[in-house]
């Protein structure tokens, strides 16, 4: 029996080994704190030494990442999947093991974000793995620039509470949650009000199924925020001595 999906918000195969060597994409966001008197190109720049800087950044790894190098690790929460759509979004729900799809959102702006940030809390959730729109070539796409948008201003109000947002290709995850659906039996009538949670559960498969490698962490502009995700996240020294970073301006 299928789970029933909620219209609101709601109250309540991987590789077998790692390279010794993990980059990370990081696309710094390009808000920035109304109270800082620097020039958006100064904010970039500092961001861009601080990446730089030795392995600090490093403790920012996704927790697919994290768990894959380090299996008996703890402290990494749940992982929240968003299925970002015009009117809809499908959120799904893991940790490295049997996700599974949750709910499907019919909530735009700033009430999304709220509803987003709280269901996170209520799941113990501290990293969202948003799905980011390409095309078969792996261009980004129109919707891709709104997604971004979205996942910006999240990002700022996430890191506040010290949980880090991820952007993860999510080309063909419709028609895989189509294929997905049938394949469990999901009833016809019942696919349409379901797949945006299904296309976020495809979104969380593929991150995890790829260890965290692809996925590209939305980096607050202000020093603050940044600080706050440094020290909720936390990594061996003798991994982050190997690990190599690339900042995406």
């Amino acid at each position: 029996m299928h789970q029933q999906l909620l219209l609101s918000c709601p109250v309540q195969s991987p590789p077998s080994s790692l390279p010794t060597k993990t980059e990370l994409r990081i696309r710094v966001n390009a808000l920035s704190s109304p109270s800082s008197s620097s020039s958006s190109s100064s904010s970039s720049s500092s961001s861009s030494s601080s990446a730089s800087s030795g392995g600090r950044e490093l403790s920012l790894l996704p927790n697919a990442l994290r768990r894959r190098s380090h299996p008996g690790c703890s402290g990494a929460g749940f992982s929240l999947g968003v299925d970002l759509g015009n009117s809809r979004t499908g959120l799904a729900l893991g940790k490295g093991f049997s996700p599974r799809p949750l709910t499907v959102l019919e909530l735009r702006g700033q009430k999304l974000e709220s509803c987003l940030l709280d269901i996170a809390q209520k799941e113990e959730v501290d990293e969202f793995i948003i799905g980011l729109p390409k095309s078969h070539t792996g261009k980004e796409t129109p919707q891709s620039n709104k997604v971004r948008s979205i996942a910006g201003r999240l990002a700022v109000r996430a890191a506040e509470r010290g949980w880090r947002v991820y952007l993860q290709d999510e080309h063909g995850s419709s028609l895989d949650a189509l294929d997905f659906m049938i394949e469990m039996g999901v009833r016809k009538s019942a696919r349409q009000g379901q797949i945006d949670a299904y296309s976020a559960l495809m979104v969380l498969e593929r991150y995890f199924s790829m260890s965290g490698h692809g996925a590209e962490l939305v980096l607050p502009r202000q020093a603050e925020l940044q600080e706050k995700l440094r020290k909720g996240f936390h990594l061996d020294t003798d991994y982050l001595a190997d690990a190599e970073l690339k900042l995406i301006d």
